[in-house]
């Protein structure tokens, strides 16, 4: 489902390691790394943060590097991959570590992480972007006391036959350019997915006029003073968080520091780094929604307006949302379009098979896809009917159709509902409403599926 640019690419790749022959496909996270791999190449050289694929491309990453991380006995500090990154530094007696200690001590001070999990992410993201990746596995590898923290019998970097492919995968990405914005890491302690990140560069002539609200260490705008500032120039909306003010963090601030900050600064020029409430698509970023449902509960008055894109949207576009709520977890609303059988679960079969599924010109039925952490659900949303439910482990492959209707994605699972008996394979196949959106489902499905196999 890749097309016709695969060729090409490999082509392109070849002499790294000969990446593609040498792939071990026992391990889907590594199958799963290779494509995402290909599909980062095939959107031009310039790998930036706008890239569809480079949250897939990071959290498979980060995927690998947790199989098999071991927990320290009688310990609280839960381990992660940050950790060993920084244990690399303290066991350099050589200096050989200069540049990687460089990017380690850098991750350390940024203020706008507070986790392990966010550190280990932005420092993954620093060291795309400065083509140092390989070098901190290599010295992980060479480094024995680091080493041991991860099980032999289930770490890809503890074994012969995974760990070559996986290390070719990673010179692939140190020859591909990465143009990352590194100050917007603020939400990577939740999740890959970043807001939209914006700076506005002001020199206030009257009061700036916001009317903030603290909360889980943010500072969210609630309104704008008539007359103000901000409501003159327009350049912030309620709903939207401010990042920092003038370089400085302000990322788990106390009540009340922005407003201190702004007038120590009244009258000086302002350079304000402004998180959006929304996505590129027009969106609410998803790791606000439950923070902005504790603000409304707090002030059922909060306005926060649709955005532009959504203003001009048809009354059925508006009628018809794309996703949900579901006891904190993001549910799709798609159609389903049907299933059919095959004899093969491999993700070739996926074209044939919701050709298949389309031919028999079947009514979509309106559902809820709700992938939890072991399994996902298929509820009709009407009646609220269940559908099918498949534990991760009973899929074999995931997939987008490639053949002009680029809104449906599909998955095989082994053994057909009809035939219990049967040895071959059900594919489900389903539409999203826009292509962006079957890609987030696709991605989604896939993640999970990679991690629960």
């Amino acid at each position: 489902m890749t097309g016709g640019g695969v060729v090409c690419l490999l082509s392109k790749t070849a002499s790294y390691h000969s990446w593609t022959s040498n792939m071990a496909p026992k391990d889907p996270l590594l199958g799963t790394l290779k494509l995402c791999v290909l599909n980062l190449q095939s959107n031009g050289e310039m790998v930036s943060d706008t890239n569809p694929h480079l949250a897939s491309c990071c959290q498979l990453l980060e995927l690998v590097l947790r199989k098999g991380l071991q927990q320290p006995v009688l310990s609280l500090v839960h381990r992660d991959y940050w950790q060993c990154f920084e244990q690399l530094t303290h066991h350099d007696t050589c200096g050989r570590l200069s540049a990687l200690s460089l990017i380690v001590e850098q991750t350390r001070v940024c203020r706008k992480l507070l986790s392990a999990q966010g550190r280990g992410r932005y420092l993954l993201r620093l060291a795309l972007s400065r083509k140092a990746l390989p070098q901190f596995i290599t010295h992980l590898l060479h480094t024995p006391r680091v080493l041991e923290w991860y099980s032999p019998a289930m770490s890809i970097l503890r074994n012969e036959e995974f760990v070559e492919p996986f290390m070719s995968l990673l010179l692939v990405l140190s020859h591909m350019e990465f143009k990352l914005d590194m100050e917007n890491c603020s939400f990577l302690d939740e999740s890959w997915l970043l807001p939209v990140c914006e700076t506005y560069e002001v020199v206030p002539c009257r009061e700036v006029g916001m009317v903030l609200r603290y909360l889980s260490g943010r500072v969210f705008v609630l309104d704008l003073m008539p007359g103000s500032q901000a409501h003159v120039d327009n350049f912030i909306s309620p709903g939207d968080i401010i990042d920092e003010i003038n370089g400085t963090s302000l990322r788990n601030s106390k009540n009340g520091q922005a407003g201190v900050l702004l007038s120590r600064l009244k009258g000086c020029p302002l350079s304000i780094g402004v998180l959006r409430l929304r996505a590129q698509d027009g969106t609410v970023y998803l790791p606000l929604i439950k923070l902005l449902q504790t603000l409304r509960m707090e002030d059922p008055t909060l306005q926060i307006g649709p955005a532009p894109s959504q203003q001009s949207a048809t009354k059925d576009q508006r009628n018809s949302p794309s996703q949900c709520l579901k006891e904190g977890r993001i549910v799709y609303i798609v159609q389903f379009l049907g299933k059919a059988n095959v004899m093969l679960g491999g993700k070739e079969v996926l074209q044939h098979a919701i050709t298949q599924v389309l031919q028999k010109n079947l009514p979509s039925k309106e559902v809820l896809l709700d992938m939890k952490e072991t399994h996902l659900t298929c509820t009709e949303r009407n009646s609220k009917s269940e559908l099918f439910q498949h534990h991760y482990p009973e899929i074999s492959c995931v997939g987008r159709f490639g053949q002009g209707d680029y809104t449906i994605f599909a998955f095989c699972v082994a053994g057909s509902p009809e035939t219990p008996q049967s040895t071959g394979f059900c594919c489900m196949a389903l539409r999203a409403s826009t292509i962006k959106e079957c890609r987030i489902g696709e991605e989604q499905l896939c993640t999970l599926y990679t991690r629960n196999s």
